[in-house]
């Protein structure tokens, strides 16, 4: 089965998202709109107006990343191993370079940025509303594939955890997983997947 990775709080220990919009955007408008994901709006929507509040330019702002952001141990031997696929709900152009600092080189599916002094367009990949949760989620966009190994933490993992061969959750997905009783396993850093996957090898 091929190994999905989410990016932000999965293989960054803090979400890079998160971070870039409490530093350069407006915290006020990030923190009202976190708890309208999933219930007023789509994630999408809530990404969109979050970035559109960061005007600064975007080599400050992936400088400043690259200094600070971090990603959990063990992300480099897993890739290595096992040649991940990460499909995020990010943006390619604040991941891509936290990998080519890494020196590795990975298969990415992700939204693209379009900076502007006047607020960050946000341009997200085309795909048709989930006929489950209602988004435009990673369920749709792995959707026709093989069987697949999923690694989360978040609100963009829920949906596609739940079609997932194998799942490994830690955070909140681990917590939306509990109340539905859905298993998987969990994991801290990525030494503890790949241990499990060297361990006990999915086909």
């Amino acid at each position: 089965m091929r190994l999905i990775l989410d990016w932000d709080g999965t293989v960054t220990e803090r979400d890079t998202l998160h971070m870039v919009i409490e530093r350069f955007g407006d915290p006020g408008v990030f923190h009202a709109m976190e708890a309208r994901i999933g219930r007023e709006l789509t994630l999408n929507e809530v990404i969109e107006v979050e970035m559109a509040t960061i005007t600064a330019p975007f080599a400050e702002v992936l400088d400043w990343l690259l200094d600070v952001v971090t990603v959990r141990p063990g992300f480099a031997a897993l890739a290595a191993e096992h040649a991940p696929l990460i499909v995020s709900a990010g943006f390619r152009d604040l991941i891509l370079p936290v990998l080519e600092r890494e020196r590795i080189t990975v298969d990415v599916v992700a939204n693209s940025l379009e900076p502007d002094p006047s607020g960050w367009r946000s341009v997200f990949l085309e795909r048709e509303a989930c006929a489950v949760c209602g988004e435009p989620c990673k369920r749709v966009a792995l959707a026709g594939g093989d069987s697949f190994i999923y690694v989360g933490d978040g609100f963009s993992d829920r949906c596609v955890s739940l079609v997932a061969g194998r799942v490994f959750a830690r955070d909140g997905l681990a917590r939306w997983l509990d109340q539905r009783g859905a298993a998987y396993e969990r994991y801290d850093d990525l030494n503890d997947v790949r241990a499990a996957l060297d361990a006990r090898p999915s086909a």
